[in-house]
């Protein structure tokens, strides 16, 4: 096995090439894609075409799967998977890093392409080390100092015009154990040493700061996040597989489909506590370490 590993984004995203991911990937391979996916923070797979259990062997060698998610049903017989399909939950187009209200977030998400629309449905990435390494040395200092509370009470339909009965019952199983957990707004990933800005949509405040002051210093940080030189866009095809490192990037699925079909399956790789610049631990605010969902590894 030969695999090639193509950079294909300034800052973030590589290609890799010359690995057939349908059979089992050897200790060799396995280390260099893990390394890659450390380096270029989002990895694509072209023309896979993977089945449910081919998937989640491949997730495996980035370590330990979590369950689907913490609170939304996982696909039936296969309780390691989630469908992100076209409805409320796919359709969460604001940035954000995978369910960071539980204490100890995912280290990898990865996701394959099913049913994929004529035009749109898009998904984004952005490097949030990147992002931070952007920011001028005050805001550094500031944001090295902050922490954050991360909420999964998250509005699916913030603007009116998109409420829907679906979109409320969505919302109610989302949000029906409530979790409330305090991470640093910068975050050490612990494979490269490399802080990061960890923020995204499912946070609700800084700790310690008002709403109104929160919202303006979390919207300064998050522009250096969104900046397009940061960013890396996916223009999805059957059968390819996506690989992101969850702590270092933020995503956002574009919703311009329309009532197109769109389906993926997503499976999630256990990840740390995370942890400041100083050392310091995420800790629970309100909820449990969802150990039902994951494995914390300390």
């Amino acid at each position: 096995m030969s695999i090639d590993i193509t950079r294909i984004g300034g800052r973030i995203g590589a290609e890799v090439s010359g690995v057939d991911l349908t059979a089992p990937v050897d200790e060799v391979a396995a280390k260099e894609i893990h390394d890659a996916l450390v380096e270029h923070k989002v990895l694509v797979f072209r023309g896979q075409h993977l089945d449910d259990d081919q998937h989640q062997r491949f997730a495996a060698i980035f370590g330990t799967l979590t369950l689907a998610h913490p609170t939304v049903p996982s696909v039936d017989g296969q309780a390691n998977v989630l469908e992100v399909a076209a409805g409320p939950g796919a359709r969460a187009n604001a940035w954000h890093t995978d369910v960071t209200f539980v204490v100890a977030p995912p280290k990898a998400t990865t996701l394959r392409s099913l049913v994929i629309p004529p035009y749109g449905g898009d998904t984004l990435f952005s490097n949030t080390a990147a992002a931070y390494a952007d920011l001028p040395d005050h805001l550094r200092f500031l944001a090295d100092r902050l922490w954050a509370e991360h909420s999964n009470e998250y509005d699916y339909a913030e603007h009116p015009q998109f409420r829907s009965a679906e979109v409320d019952d969505y919302q109610k199983v989302f949000a029906s154990v409530r979790y409330r957990t305090a991470h640093p707004v910068v975050r050490v990933n612990p494979d490269s040493g490399v802080p990061n800005l960890f923020i995204g949509n499912f946070v609700t405040s800084l700790i310690g700061l008002s709403k109104t002051e929160s919202r303006d210093i979390l919207r300064l940080l998050q522009y250096y996040v969104t900046r397009p030189e940061n960013t890396l866009r996916h223009s999805w095809q059957v059968g390819d597989l996506v690989v992101w490192d969850n702590r270092s990037t933020q995503h956002y699925a574009a919703d311009d489909y329309g009532d197109l079909a769109r389906k993926l399956h997503r499976v999630t790789v256990a990840g740390d506590v995370p942890v400041g610049p100083d050392g310091t631990k995420s800790y629970i605010l309100e909820g449990d370490e969802a150990t039902h969902y994951t494995p914390q590894i300390q």
